[in-house]
């Protein structure tokens, strides 16, 4: 035990240093803070892939997904096709035109192309509720992976991936984030492809059988299911892969991305590296899942994947094994925090006051903060179950807006206000019911498919009843998230109110 517990502090800290090293030793320096919160627009389509790759690797991928098919089997497959099929909604229908924009965050769209401050406010809050859902469940899963790897109390794994994220979010802006995403994303993929195939090699080759028990973890598996996570029946699975396919444009950690390109044409070349190198990751979960359950049954969805090494290969090789895992999920909390902890700091800071550098830090360092709070107030479940209830509220809310925002002329702000009340709060209710045991049936299992298209119809009829809200220059607009990258008005980053000097 000794030895597992030092092969994972070796890994963890590896990570923490790297981490550190590649987002502070000698940030780079910006003259504007509309640099500081894109990375001066200045990242290759590769190396914004793997970024983009890394932050949507998370927790919930890494080891709750295996956990998933671990538990229910071959229906959990198909999560990583919604995901799958989410970037090639973006790609096809979002990325180009938004980047074209000339915005910075999804809240500064919202007031781009419709005019309202108030509806940018608005905006915000969901931003800021999206991702707190998705830090409170990195902070559980590194609670729960410290917790199980060293004896240490989880609040130690909370504090230890909120303090890193926050000095590489702070030391550099975007730039920072990006490049410590990116270095990340590769050695996740090495260190689970790694161990994974020697996991496998050593049951198919090795005469390793299953446990009669589950080693190591005396939890339970999770089995509860929230906004249709978890459930392995044929509504559930749809239910996942509705919220995958349209939650993932709103994601605010991943649509910041589009804006950190020089032009939309590379924004659409990051997300197609984005889908081969999710492509490459996504082989992994099911490789983990099967070994999971042969190997360790019953065990806790986010602990099934640690728990392999150490089962499968008592000894000095498990504890290596597990150490190397160990840097594996530490990386994927760390690289999704930093990204979702600039994406909602830049969204908070330039809607609550002046756009600075300042600001910004202050808005990352609250919502740091914040996230704690709830964290400890909070216990500890799949990490799935919490991401994919952000993704069906994104779904619910930013889908609609940036779908009918970028190809409707006739969209207002009274109708986006309207949507937003009607699907997010619908999708809360229906899930804080479920939560409570008060449940309407089938709507309160599976919220995305009802609240998503009602969003969408509540949108389209209050825009036509209220024609008077449409933007004056909405010709102008459209034209300008439309036109070829080289009829683009060269002067389109003026049209965001994120471009004071710091």
């Amino acid at each position: 035990m000794n030895a597992t517990v030092g092969a994972s502090a070796a890994g963890i800290a590896f990570v923490i240093i790297l981490a550190v090293m590649v987002g502070t030793v000698r940030p780079r320096r910006y003259v504007t803070v509309a640099e500081f919160y894109v990375a001066a627009r200045a990242v290759r389509p590769w190396w914004n892939g793997a970024a983009i790759s890394s932050e949507f690797t998370s927790a919930a991928a890494c080891l709750g997904l295996a956990g998933l098919i671990a538990t229910h089997g071959a229906p959990m497959l198909w999560y990583p096709v919604g995901s799958a099929a989410g970037y090639v909604v973006i790609l096809a229908l979002v990325v180009a035109p938004l980047r074209r924009s000339g915005t910075y965050t999804l809240p500064d769209f919202a007031q781009w192309r419709l005019g309202s401050a108030a509806l940018r406010r608005y905006a915000t809050c969901h931003v800021l509720a999206i991702g707190l859902l998705y830090l409170v469940s990195q902070l559980h899963a590194a609670g729960v992976v410290l917790h199980l790897l060293t004896g240490l109390s989880p609040w130690t794994g909370w504090l230890t991936v909120s303090l890193v994220s926050v000095v590489v979010a702070l030391a550099g802006g975007m730039c920072s984030v990006t490049s410590v995403q990116a270095v990340q994303y590769w050695l996740k993929l090495i260190v689970f492809t790694g161990v994974g195939l020697v996991l496998w090699c050593t049951w198919r080759y090795g005469g390793v059988g299953g446990p009669p028990e589950v080693a190591g973890s005396a939890a339970p598996a999770v089995s509860g299911s929230l906004a249709g996570a978890g459930d392995p029946s044929l509504p559930g699975v749809l239910t996942v892969l509705l919220a995958c396919a349209l939650g993932t444009m709103g994601l605010p950690h991943i649509v910041v991305r589009v804006y950190t390109n020089p032009d939309g044409r590379s924004a659409r070349h990051s997300i197609v590296a984005t889908q081969v190198l999710l492509g490459l990751f996504f082989l992994l979960p099911p490789l983990y899942g099967i070994l999971g359950r042969v190997h360790v049954p019953g065990a806790h969805e986010d602990e099934v994947v640690l728990l392999l090494p150490g089962t499968m290969l008592p000894g000095p090789a498990g504890d290596v094994l597990t150490g190397l895992l160990a840097a594996g999920a530490f990386a994927a909390f760390l690289a999704t925090s930093c990204g979702v902890l600039a994406a909602v700091g830049g969204a908070v800071s330039a809607c609550v006051t002046r756009p600075s550098v300042g600001a910004f830090r202050i808005a990352v360092a609250g919502t740091a903060g914040a996230a704690l709070t709830l964290t400890s107030l909070t216990t500890a479940g799949s990490s799935v179950l919490l991401v994919l209830l952000g993704f069906s509220l994104s779904a619910a809310t930013f889908c609609p807006l940036l779908l009918l925002g970028i190809w409707w002329r006739r969209l207002t702000s009274a109708g986006v206000a309207a949507g937003f009340a009607v699907g997010g709060g619908l999708t809360v209710a229906l899930v804080a019911g479920d939560l409570a045991g008060v449940s309407v049936g089938v709507v309160s299992q599976y919220p995305a498919p009802f609240a998503v298209p009602l969003s969408f119809a509540v949108m389209v009829v209050v825009s036509l009843l209220t024609p008077g809200r449409m933007p004056l220059e909405v010709d102008r607009m459209m034209a300008m998230m439309h036109l070829p990258d080289d009829l683009a008005s060269p002067s389109e980053d003026r049209s965001s109110p994120v471009d004071d000097r710091s």
